[in-house]
């Protein structure tokens, strides 16, 4: 008997639908220090010649003023997309003078908190409540850990996809485009939730840190050298529970059954006041310290590996982006920094991810309930800390299961969607990089996190050392072939028009920036009733 993914698979592969399976679009979000020649966090500001973080549409900042954020445009292939932030990159490194970009997920040694300085976005009410929020995730995380940087893949398949899929369903549902679309991304975020420990452990590259990163919070982790702080067996520390927590999202977890019900969790969290916060209040001395006193500021802080996303207009928040017009694409957060790739992904982990997402979005995903999502979530915990350990069990669904054993039968079910992907291009790339991870699974040292530590060895056991000899690596790599003429034109352009619009902004007549808190604050969200468990 056919399952759902072997019928779906069989449709996408007929020749009058696979131009929709070629359809959609891949794009990167690469968040990453700049540090100084000594790999010291960097003293300046954004630097004015690439343009206003506020409006650029592709060199922003994230946390910090010295976190730079470069966001490609969509693409339709992985390839193209990678040779985009390939692109940003030559043309950062052509304004940045004898600053580095820093080659890891966590940050290097980082100053008292008071020298952290905050993103800074201008005087505009925009700007300013993007600079107050950031005020807000210092005072309830602290700012080391928003130093902390990432890959953020954004991932969308083609909108005729999911028509075709609902016109083929054996048993439809009587649902609109618009919704069956929402509803097929959050069946794609359930199967992600279910397997996304296997990329902590083929992808993960953070097993260690500085040992200063933690600001004396209790921790279990291994010293490893004077500076340097690891656990053995550890895929990816930055997410882990050193990594983005704090006790008042400890138990917001918006399930993805459904839309109504994620954005009502959301909803509820962003209106629901938090005793401790309400302790700090908004403002110290007439000074904005957060923009609420609400478990979450705005709807972006909930920290997730995977979110819905619909892109916003002007004026927008979020959730009122899919209340309105439902889910267009996903952002899967989970990604470390890869410290061997100079744009910190290689296209092969782009490859992977389109088999594995594309695999999740076409397999049977049943509703999660608690007790599932717990094993899920434990799943991945325990992957993250511990995930090479020899012998290492995860809970399956019939029980205990060894990892190794656990991936090689995922990885066997995601295959004959990789070979989908490759049938459309006429090789065998998806394939290919199927089997390279799966050599992952036969030999842990072949994973980027026990390449870290063999690279630590090799560096005096010190993370800093290590991550000052990458970004040094990297940057000659930009360095030796600037952006051409035509990108570093274009790149330009767009700086030159992100100030003047920046400028423009701040020019305009507007309302006091706490009207403009109030008006953010009690903009409609959606307060539908959820109709899904």
């Amino acid at each position: 008997m056919a399952t759902q993914l072997t019928r779906r698979l069989a449709l996408l592969a007929d020749e009058k639908h696979r131009a929709v399976l070629a359809g959609g679009l891949r794009g990167i979000e690469r968040e990453t220090l700049r540090v100084d020649s000594a790999g010291q966090l960097a003293r300046t500001r954004h630097p004015v010649a690439l343009g206003a973080a506020l409006t650029h549409p592709q060199i922003t900042t994230d946390y910090a003023e010295t976190l730079l954020e470069f966001i490609t445009p969509a693409q339709s292939d992985i390839g193209t997309t990678i040779a985009s932030l390939d692109g940003i990159h030559r043309y950062a490194y052509s304004k940045l003078g004898d600053e580095l970009l820093w080659s890891q997920s966590m940050p290097c040694a980082l100053p008292a908190e008071k020298d952290i300085e905050i993103a800074w976005y201008g005087t505009s009410n925009l700007g300013t409540l993007k600079h107050v929020y950031r005020r807000g995730l210092a005072l309830r995380y602290g700012k080391a850990m928003q130093c902390i940087a990432g890959i953020h893949y954004n991932y969308s398949l083609d909108e005729r996809l999911w028509r075709v899929l609902a016109e083929n369903e054996p048993n439809p549902k009587q649902l609109g485009a618009k919704a069956y679309q929402s509803e097929a991304y959050l069946a794609t975020i359930r199967n992600f939730r279910r397997h996304s420990w296997l990329l902590m452990y083929l992808f993960g590259a953070s097993p260690a840190l500085a040992a200063g990163f933690l600001r004396g919070r209790p921790h279990q982790l291994e010293q490893l050298s004077d500076d340097t702080l690891y656990l053995p067996y550890a895929t990816s520390l930055r997410m882990s529970d050193l990594g983005y927590q704090n006790d008042a999202q400890s138990g917001l977890q918006p399930h993805e059954n459904c839309l109504d019900s994620y954005v009502a969790a959301l909803t509820r969290a962003v209106n629901q006041p938090y005793a401790p916060y309400a302790e700090l209040g908004t403002k110290r001395d007439g000074e904005w310290i957060q923009l609420s006193t609400n478990v979450l500021q705005i709807e972006n802080e909930y920290y997730a590996t995977i979110r819905p996303k619909r892109v916003i207009q002007t004026g927008e928040r979020p959730i009122q982006a899919l209340c309105a017009r439902g889910v267009q694409y996903i952002e899967v957060r989970c990604m470390d920094v890869d410290p061997f790739e100079p744009v910190g992904i290689s296209v092969a982990a782009g490859r992977l991810l389109d088999a594995f997402l594309l695999f999740c979005a076409l397999d049977d995903s049943p509703a999660i309930t608690p007790e599932e999502g717990a094993r899920h979530t434990a799943n991945f915990a325990r992957t993250v800390k511990e995930g090479r350990r020899p012998g290492l069990l995860l809970d399956g669904d019939n029980g205990p299961v060894a990892l190794t054993q656990l991936g090689a039968d995922l990885l066997e079910r995601i295959r004959p969607a990789a070979e989908l992907l490759d049938s459309l291009r006429g090789d065998t790339v998806h394939a290919d990089t199927l089997r390279a991870q799966a050599a992952k699974l036969a030999d842990p040292s072949l994973t980027p996190s026990a390449q870290v530590l063999l690279a630590l060895r090799q560096h005096g056991n010190s993370f800093a050392a290590f991550g000052l000899a990458q970004s040094e690596k990297h940057a000659a790599y930009f360095r030796s072939a600037p952006p051409s003429a035509a990108d570093a034109a274009a790149l330009d352009r767009m700086a030159a028009e992100s100030l003047a619009e920046q400028a423009a902004m701040e020019a305009a007549p507007r309302t006091s920036f706490d009207d403009y808190v109030a008006a953010y604050r009690n903009s409609n969200l959606c307060h539908s009733t959820p109709t899904c468990d």
